[in-house]
This record gives structure tokens, C-alpha cells and sequence, in this order.
């Protein structure tokens, strides 16, 4: 088995993917001529994004993300994390944790997203010395 997608559920699948698109530099993938499913080109695994209101029509309840209290986080390897930070600041990302460097040698930020999921904008980690 592999990876293939995370789906995030939003209310607005295009407007979703025009904000990541803005923030973090990714490239649309593809939005469903029905506007309710998207994705964004992000290598082997895709960042979806579908539409509450699908889901709903579907049977399911989806909870409204909390960036105060996550049950997941989306992660962004960069090179220039205080540039990615400013960056997605910039389009709109709500500021959660300024870029610091970590004990274990990495450097990490945290925005919360148009919809409000916490996304970490962070350096590769490094061997510690």
C-alpha cells in the first residue's frame, strides 16, 4: 500500500486551493467541474480538499478544525522557514508560533490555514551534533 491523498474538508474547496496556492507557492492539481473536490500537486501524496456540504450529502459530520487544539497538523519542508512563515502570513495564514530552532536542530512554524487546520512550516530535520 501507499499514501496516495490527505483530504481536508472545507467550505470552499476553490477559494481553499487559490489560499495554498498563494501561501505556500503549491500548484493546483485539479478542481472537480462540480467545485466540491480539489487537490494540489504536492509529489507522491496529494493534498485534497473536498467540500462539507459533499460530505454532508454523504452521511458524514465533519468537525470544524481547531488550530488551538489540532488532531493533526499539515507540514511544509523548506529551506527559509521565516520566509515561508512571512510568506504565508502575507496571503492570509492566521500566525500561530513564530519560526524558533528546535533542541533536536530544526526550525519550526506554525499558521493556521483560511479554514483554520494548523499547518508547520519547518526546516529538515538535521542529525544532532
Amino acid at each position: 500500500m501507499k499514501l496516495k491523498y490527505t483530504i481536508l474538508y472545507v467550505d470552499d474547496v476553490e477559494a481553499t486551493l487559490v489560499f495554498y496556492e498563494r501561501a505556500f507557492g503549491l500548484e493546483r492539481g485539479m478542481l472537480h467541474p462540480s467545485g466540491d473536490y480539489g487537490e494540489l500537486a504536492t509529489g507522491a501524496t496529494t493534498l485534497s480538499f473536498s467540500s462539507r456540504r459533499l460530505m454532508r450529502e454523504l452521511g458524514k459530520a465533519p468537525a470544524a478544525p481547531d488550530a488551538k487544539a489540532p488532531t493533526f497538523e499539515i507540514a511544509f519542508e523548506t529551506g527559509d522557514v521565516p520566509a515561508a512563515y512571512a510568506r504565508a502570513v502575507a496571503a492570509g495564514a492566521r500566525p500561530v508560533q513564530e519560526p524558533r530552532e528546535e533542541p533536536w536542530g530544526q526550525t519550526t512554524s506554525y499558521v493556521a490555514d483560511a479554514d483554520g487546520y494548523l499547518v508547520e512550516i519547518c526546516s529538515p530535520v538535521t542529525p544532532q551534533a
